[in-house]
């Protein structure tokens, strides 16, 4: 799934070929695509795309009367396969179309998404969204502050790299960035929320804006939205290799679900975590 950086400089990208267009119809291409019945897409028509943004893992694209007004906003989730590109051919059914936004100058986007569960989703918001569907998100990862990331750590016992990942108290970060900022701040995955020390969490922070930085940094040498193995990772991806800081191997604890990738010299005192889903945390 896109995390916070992915989503962050393809706001970026839509925004730099389609600022200003005038939208003249969203296509509605699969029943599951639009989550909202008021307003109507019909009261964006007519508007022009002002501005693109993002909140977590949602994309948000506002209309208005001008590029300055903010009346409308599309709040977009790509979930795990969904995309949103350019759409040229506007075919009638496009293979895993869910919407498609039409403009008078001939351009076009369509969101689409790989696969059979159809769980990306677009809701239309007025003025700037507040509520349904992001009412439940964190501060963004690449905006919270040290103090708000201090209450938040002491607020509920858990594991840090479960943490990360809940967008209730971050929004933005996934499986990727959890494990590749907590290589980053040579913390261990299972070390405890509350136990953490303030150096510790000053680590913390400071992997989080420069892990970031730095993926939003490639991303953006893209024209889409990449692989997430291309990304520039030390241990997500690179579980069986070499770490890039020790040279110890890169290890992981296997899930169902998802994969925490560590080194044990950088993050764990060179202690091995037992790859089941008992693994004792690290005190």
């Amino acid at each position: 799934m896109p995390e916070l950086p992915e989503i962050k400089a393809h706001a970026e990208r839509v925004a730099e070929n389609y600022l200003g267009a005038e939208l003249t119809a969203l296509r509605v291409l699969h029943l599951a695509a639009l989550k909202t019945y008021a307003p109507r897409p019909n009261d964006t028509y007519g508007l022009v795309l002002s501005s693109t943004g993002y909140r977590g893992k949602y994309l948000l694209m506002r209309f208005g009367a001008t590029v300055d007004d903010h009346s409308h906003t599309y709040v977009l989730h790509l979930m795990q396969g969904g995309r949103l590109r350019p759409d040229a051919k506007r075919a009638k059914k496009p293979r895993g179309g869910m919407a498609r936004w039409e403009f008078a100058d001939g351009g076009a986007l369509q969101l689409t998404e790989a696969g059979t569960e159809h769980k990306a989703g677009v809701w239309l918001i007025e003025g700037e969204p507040a509520g349904e569907p992001i009412d439940h998100l964190g501060p963004d990862a690449d905006t919270i502050s040290l103090d708000v990331l201090i209450g938040a750590l002491a607020s509920e016992n858990t594991r840090v790299h479960g943490f990360l990942r809940d967008q209730r108290r971050i929004a933005g970060v996934g499986r990727l960035l959890s494990n590749e900022i907590l290589h980053r701040a040579q913390l261990s995955p299972f070390a405890m929320t509350t136990k953490l020390s303030d150096d510790d969490i000053a680590a913390l922070h400071a992997a989080m804006g420069e892990v970031i930085d730095e993926h939003v940094a490639y991303e953006r040498t893209l024209d889409d939205i990449g692989r997430s193995a291309d990304r520039p990772n030390h241990v997500h991806h690179r579980v069986g290799f070499p770490c890039v800081v020790c040279n110890d191997e890169v290890r992981s604890v296997e899930y169902r679900r998802y994969t925490v990738a560590y080194c044990a010299t950088c993050q764990t005192g060179g202690k091995i975590l037992a790859d089941n889903t008992t693994s004792k945390f690290l005190k």
